[in-house]
């Protein structure tokens, strides 16, 4: 496992260092319960402490969860292991609801990510110190118990947000592990919530986040790309519709950051597409980064070292649709940021699917972004684009709707970066920026991107070619993603002082 020795764990321990929180979980055996690093409980003595990479870990070996610290609010760090792709890969469809629990699909997701069986539960162990099956089960209880202590949803809505079979599974778990039932973990405070499904109320989680983080920037980047009738930026807070498994509904994202979280608020007709909705907003977000770690990797480079020292929070935003990142990226070839959003947005009016008034609380919320198969059967005449350029949407929706996988990842990052220039169309930068922004590749880069050659300028203002480029970029594997983000954002700065100086 990828933890430190004994004796430093028991250090972190010891002075709560925050640092730590998701990175490192301490089981005590005088009391059987495990924690956080910054739990508030006396420190138990060294002898009686087992550390583990993850709570699965933890709970794989016999340790319940404490009530006090709540491991279920630790910073999900889980889902981004940057020393193992395939890890990082697999957590991610994992979060997706990709395994069911049972050994067949640990096999099956293997597959998916071209290794065998028994080679993902090895580099499983190595990293998390537990099993695929183990970390599934226990990110179902950990997000079960979050829904209780955080919201009033009905339990029997908890149990099937949570992936659990049926409400005498779920609480058979709970007595198992907590020792009390279900609605015994429901804290007094939520009674000043508003009860009811999330259907009828909505249901608002926090995500925690590793600091800093740069919300003005992922703000910025969010609304200059806001699609009209599908996604808002007002008042500092994030909203957007949404359809998930053929049902429609919003939600609303806004920063917390004095709890170094992000406050999520859910409204759709089914329970059962929490997890997922979540998992999205994880990814465009980019919550799980640890991104002190990406931050010292990348500042090594005397070339990026000023830019990550200028902005230390900045994320890579993630796609919150496959189909509609890939989508946007052709409707990107070639022109503006704001030309691009305009043509979604006549894209979306043509062929977006029309959003029920019960469904959204806010006026400028009325379309989903079209699916695949609208998009696919859909004259796009009207959207006023090169015939080529309509041809490679056509051919993206029929590659998304042949295989449902398409956006999933992958084998190794090339792999991905192949499959996707198979499809008509897409070309180098087209098949990076989709691997960046949907598969979540970090070592994703687009090197031939004008605002990256800007970017990555020198003092003179000389841009490096893109082959030059790429051989810079070497050294900054395997989160080059992250360096491109603060090359990008170099760009705006060195791009906003230029037109500046024209205007007086």
């Amino acid at each position: 496992m990828d933890l430190l020795d004994r004796d430093a764990c028991y250090r972190v321990l010891q002075t709560r260092d925050a640092r730590f929180d998701g990175r490192l979980f301490v089981g005590v055996t005088s009391t059987g319960i495990y924690c956080r690093p910054v739990c508030p409980a006396r420190t138990p003595y060294l002898q009686n402490c087992r550390f583990h990479a993850s709570a699965a870990a933890a709970q794989e070996a016999g340790f319940r969860p404490c009530l006090r610290c709540r491991p279920e609010t630790a910073p999900d760090l889980a889902s981004w292991r940057g020393t193992s792709n395939t890890v990082s890969r697999a957590l991610a469809i994992i979060a997706e609801g990709g395994l069911d629990g049972d050994e067949a699909g640990v096999d099956a997701l293997a597959e998916r990510l071209g290794v065998g069986g028994r080679q993902l539960r090895r580099l499983f162990k190595q990293h998390l110190g537990a099993s695929p099956v183990a970390v599934a089960q226990t990110r179902r209880v950990l997000f079960a118990k979050q829904l209780i202590q955080e919201t009033r949803m009905p339990m029997a809505e908890v149990a099937l947000a949570a992936g659990f079979g049926s409400i005498r599974r779920f609480n058979e778990t709970f007595q198992g592990l907590y020792q009390r039932p279900p609605s015994a973990l429901r804290r007094k405070a939520q009674t000043e919530l508003p009860a009811g499904s999330v259907a009828e109320a909505g249901v608002t989680l926090r995500l925690r986040y590793r600091p800093p983080y740069d919300w003005p920037a992922m703000l910025a980047y969010l609304e200059a790309r806001a699609i009209d009738g599908v996604e808002q930026v007002v008042g500092g807070l994030y909203r957007r519709t949404v359809s998930q498994d053929g049902r429609l509904g919003t939600v609303e994202v806004r920063h917390e950051p004095a709890r170094d979280s992000l406050a999520v608020t859910v409204r759709v007709p089914s329970v059962q597409s929490l997890p997922a909705i979540l998992a999205r907003v994880r990814r465009v977000f980019d919550v799980g980064a640890d991104i002190e770690t990406i931050g010292a990797h990348l500042a090594r480079d005397p070339f990026l070292a000023p830019l990550l020292a200028l902005r230390p929070g900045l994320r890579a935003p993630g796609g919150w649709d496959g189909f509609e990142l890939a989508v946007r990226a052709i409707l990107g070839q070639q022109v503006t940021v704001v030309a691009a959003r305009q043509l979604a947005g006549r894209l979306v009016a043509l062929c977006g699917e029309t959003l029920p008034e019960t469904a959204s609380l806010h006026a400028g919320l009325s379309r989903t972004f079209p699916s695949p198969a609208r998009v696919a059967a859909t004259d796009l005449g009207a959207l006023g684009m090169p015939a080529a350029r309509r041809a490679a949407l056509k051919a993206m929706a029929e590659a998304a709707l042949a295989d449902a996988q398409l956006f999933h990842p992958f084998g190794t990052v090339e792999e991905a970066i192949a499959r996707l220039r198979s499809i008509r169309g897409v070309g180098e930068w087209t098949a990076q920026y989709i691997a960046l922004r949907a598969l979540r590749e970090t070592d994703a880069f687009p090197a031939s991107d004008i605002g990256l050659l800007r970017g990555a300028a020198n003092d003179a203002g000389e841009r490096p070619t893109p082959e030059d480029l790429l051989q810079r970029a070497e050294p900054w594997r395997p989160w080059r993603a992250y360096a491109a983000q603060h090359l990008w954002a170099a760009d705006a700065v060195a791009s906003q002082r230029a037109r500046e100086a024209r205007h007086g």
